[in-house]
């Protein structure tokens, strides 16, 4: 099997980049998108819940995907599901800007999602095996982390100026070159690996997965319109229950599962999903609130709206290149704290000052969650892939990219959900602050629980837990490939 050469400095600086490259057309698509929000609702006619499931289908099919996309890449070869995901994201890009109606927008969103799958977990996959010093993958992660904050420090002006100037539809245009450019960069630069020991597919444990999110998330942002005892809720919540269960006992069973339970052994594992699917969602209802209230409630303009979001996007930019380098020299300990107290001072601020009300308060607010965001991304990659068999880092890349999509399309579930069932339509501007209250409160929670468990799962005790998991995953490894029965 094909496994990554060791590559010269400058090699190594290429594939970052061109990594990085697909992250940030990724990255710019979600944040410009959330700007472009009230123009398309006026377009296309389109209520909240419509709102909730352009950016949901997305993540919602994104996540479904993603482990999927992790350990068929590890399978078949890196580059070449990379590439693939390129392809069909930026075909779908141009489809989405062709779109006629809200339904079909959210179907060519579901087409980018499926290229977008393929792109975020493989290339933290390629860049963690080009990367083998512990520090320097972890400042390469901090660098990827960074691009986050470029796309969000870029998106709301980019949009702004696309949306007021072009229309929404030109947001989707400019994935196009990137995704030429990434494609023909990928075939020259990129070598070929994969992992020494292919997985093979679990197709059960793929549908439990698809049907588990897809009706959880169904239920959520339908549930104000459907109400909560409908029989179309009930049935999509229980469906969504017995695949749960049906992950649980059935994907014990497999000698190589789509999702590996033993992962999860490990404390610091464990608590960097959590803390992934936490600030996820608090970023995703975060940026939905904000768009809305900015431009619907404010009656600013896109470009402005975008100019108002800078703060945070400025701090998320700063923070993750620096919470990168804490975690190669201090471990993640520091920057999750720091993120869990900033995030959730933003959200109290929010929530029981009415933040948004005040110009002074609103900035501080938006650069205290752009600081607690920045320091989040590079500790939840670090972990997750720390420890882990190189043979396997497709697959635990992909839990962690999957734990993002999950809290991002959870987020604006709930926080729609919220939104929706307490704002007045014919009273819009006047009901929103209040009705948005409880989703504040809902976002203080995910800071406190990114605190809580970046504090809990960053000791010395979960230190333990990792080499211990890591020892049996080894362990496991070496008896199938010499034949021996049975999982560690």
């Amino acid at each position: 099997m094909c496994v990554m050469p060791e590559l010269s400095h400058r090699r190594q600086m290429l594939v970052l980049t061109i990594c990085c490259l697909s992250l940030l057309m990724v990255s710019l698509d979600n944040t410009v998108l959330n700007v472009a929000l009230p123009s398309l609702q006026r377009d296309l006619d389109a209520s909240v819940a419509g709102l909730q499931w352009t950016i949901d289908a997305y993540t919602l099919v994104l996540a479904s995907l993603l482990m999927l996309a992790g350990s068929t890449a590890d399978r078949i070869g890196r580059r070449r599901v990379f590439q693939a995901g390129l392809v069909v994201f930026t075909v779908g890009s141009a489809l989405c800007s062709l779109a006629p109606s809200l339904e079909l927008l959210v179907v060519f969103r579901m087409v980018q999602a499926v290229g977008g799958s393929m792109l975020n977990p493989v290339a933290m996959s390629i860049i963690t095996n080009t990367f083998t010093d512990p520090r320097e993958r972890a400042r390469a992660i901090g660098v990827w982390g960074g691009v986050v904050g470029i796309s969000m420090a870029a998106g709301p002006l980019i949009g702004g100026l696309l949306v007021e100037s072009v229309g929404w539809r030109s947001i989707f245009w400019m994935n196009v070159p990137i995704g030429v450019a990434a494609l023909l960069l990928t075939g020259r630069y990129v070598p070929e690996s994969r992992a020494p020991k292919p997985r093979r597919p679990d197709p059960v444990g793929q549908l439990l997965v698809i049907a588990l999110l897809g009706c959880l998330t169904y239920a959520i942002i339908e549930a104000p319109a459907e109400g909560l005892a409908s029989p179309l809720i009930l049935t999509c919540a229980a469906v969504a229950l017995c695949a749960l269960v049906g992950l649980l006992c059935y994907e014990p069973r497999r000698a190589e599962p789509l999702i590996d339970l033993r992962f999860f052994r490990s404390a610091p594992f464990s608590g960097a999903v959590g803390v992934a699917v936490s600030a996820f969602a608090a970023l995703g209802g975060f940026l939905f609130l904000s768009t809305l209230y900015l431009q619907n409630v404010r009656g600013l303009d896109a470009l402005h709206a975008g100019l108002w979001m800078l703060p945070m996007a400025a701090m998320c930019f700063v923070c993750a290149p620096l919470s990168g380098r804490l975690v190669g020299s201090r471990g993640p300990r520091l920057s999750l704290l720091v993120a869990g107290v900033t995030m959730t001072a933003s959200g109290v601020l929010f929530a029981a000052f009415e933040a948004e009300t005040a110009n002074t308060t609103l900035v501080i607010g938006y650069v205290l969650f752009g600081v607690g965001f920045g320091f989040v991304n590079a500790p939840i990659t670090n972990t997750a892939v720390a420890g882990m068999p190189r043979a396997q880092a497709g697959v635990a890349a992909a839990v962690a990219s999957t734990s993002r999509q999950i809290g991002a399309t959870l987020g604006v579930a709930v926080i729609g959900a919220v939104l929706a069932s307490g704002v007045s339509s014919s009273a819009y501007r006047d009901s929103f602050v209040a009705a948005a209250s409880p989703a504040w409160w809902i976002i203080t929670a995910c800071g406190l629980a990114v605190l809580a468990l970046g504090a809990l799962t960053s000791g010395t005790w979960a230190r333990r837990t990792a080499r211990r998991t890591a020892e049996r995953l080894e362990t496991a490894e070496i008896q199938q490939t010499a034949g021996v029965p049975g999982r560690a």
